[in-house]
């Protein structure tokens, strides 16, 4: 314990604890100093900036965004323009289709007509037919009587020599 109580009597210890935290702070602060110093001098000599070089590519960014934009908004007029052509030539195809279904509908109904015409034609002509052949039925009796007649009549000589001037004055 003697020890322990001429110790505390020594003052050098006391001091030299106090000058040792001072020198490592100083030696301490001398190296912040000179490492900011030398990253000054660093961006100095190199000329790069990260701030600057953020700031051009934030810069070239929102130029390329810009310009990016713009041809956007170029290609959507350059669509909006071929979609009212494609419209348009839609609307010319719509009213040539309309055209053509009623020019459709008007031929149909034409068809329909000639039809009930030919049929009623075609009736008429059946009647007639049937009306001749009736007329022919009730006349071979008749015509047959007087072609024999008339064949009786005249001489056979007298028909053939009428075809020969007939035939050698054609």
């Amino acid at each position: 314990m003697i020890e322990s109580a001429t110790r505390n009597t020594d003052p050098r210890p006391v001091p030299r604890i106090g000058v040792q935290p001072i020198a490592i702070g100083a030696v301490a602060l001398a190296l912040v100093l000179i490492g900011i110093g030398s990253i000054a001098l660093w961006r100095a000599y190199t000329g790069n900036a990260p701030e600057t070089d953020r700031a051009v590519a934030v810069r070239l960014l929102q130029a390329r965004a810009a310009q990016a934009s713009e041809q956007l908004v170029e290609k959507t007029k350059g669509l909006e323009a071929t979609q009212q052509e494609t419209i348009d030539q839609l609307q010319v195809v719509q009213d040539q289709l309309q055209t053509v279904r009623r020019q459709l509908a008007a031929q149909q109904t034409d068809t329909k007509k000639l039809s009930e015409q030919i049929g009623t034609l075609t009736e008429a002509i059946e009647g007639l037919r049937q009306s001749f052949a009736s007329a022919q039925a009730n006349e071979p009796s008749a015509e047959s009587n007087t072609r024999k007649r008339s064949a009786t009549a005249r001489p056979r000589g007298s028909r053939s020599a009428h075809r020969k001037r007939g035939k050698s004055n054609g």
